[in-house]
């Protein structure tokens, strides 16, 4: 990923949040030269067996996963597989007409998290099961309303065959704030304000985030 320094996370806390509010990943592996590379969107978690604190660049994560068996990316995936997981945060479209002067260009305000790592396919039904309740806990405890799976673990358990967990172990991460820094201060103020009025969540969030920027 290539990161100019002026885009580069201004706090240590930045890509962590990233990837924690926006747990919808895309996975990237190589693929064979006939195949191509595979990418397979799908949600991650943090590994609930592993309670430590993220490092800054996340070196020593253990993230949870889990696709249809039936995804030919399944197949095509083995442990010991490096991969990609990436996250995209808030971003919205620039145009010209807010930077109150000529020549400009127009372009896109984006963030976004690159993590690199080592894969491991977890083979037990009963440890998928578990991902797939983790996956739950999760989700329902953040975005969900409190949801009691209880009455449904029988169901999960006629649909855990169909489904193949994961686990990636981080060895790096990279993250992409590309929010106006490279403007002036009065040109950054009018972006921020005018994605701040906008209706679209996706802006008014991408305004939030510029509000933090040193």
């Amino acid at each position: 990923m290539f990161v100019p320094d002026s885009y580069r996370a201004p706090d240590s806390t930045w890509m962590v949040d990233l990837v924690r509010r926006n747990p919808l990943a895309l996975l990237v592996t190589n693929g064979s030269v006939t195949d191509g590379p595979f990418a397979t969107h799908l949600p991650v978690i943090q590994d609930p067996q592993i309670a430590d604190e993220w490092m800054a660049d996340m070196s020593g994560a253990k993230l949870l996963g889990h696709m249809n068996r039936r995804n030919p990316h399944w197949g095509a995936l083995k442990t010991g597989d490096v991969v990609l997981l990436t996250f995209t945060g808030p971003h919205a479209y620039v145009s010209p007409t807010i930077y109150r002067k000529t020549p400009a260009a127009p372009t896109w305000n984006f963030t976004s998290v690159h993590v690199h790592g080592v894969v491991e396919k977890i083979d037990s039904l009963e440890e998928t099961l578990g991902v797939v309740k983790s996956t739950v806990r999760a989700f329902e405890a953040e975005l969900g309303t409190g949801w009691d799976m209880s009455e449904s673990i029988d169901y999960f358990r006629k649909i855990v065959p169909g489904v193949g967990a994961f686990r990636v172990t981080v060895s790096k991460a990279e993250g992409m704030f590309k929010l106006s820094q490279e403007q002036e201060p009065d040109v950054r103020d009018r972006v921020q304000d005018a994605f701040a009025r906008r209706e679209c969540g996706r802006h008014r969030e991408t305004a939030q985030l510029m509000s933090k920027l040193p």
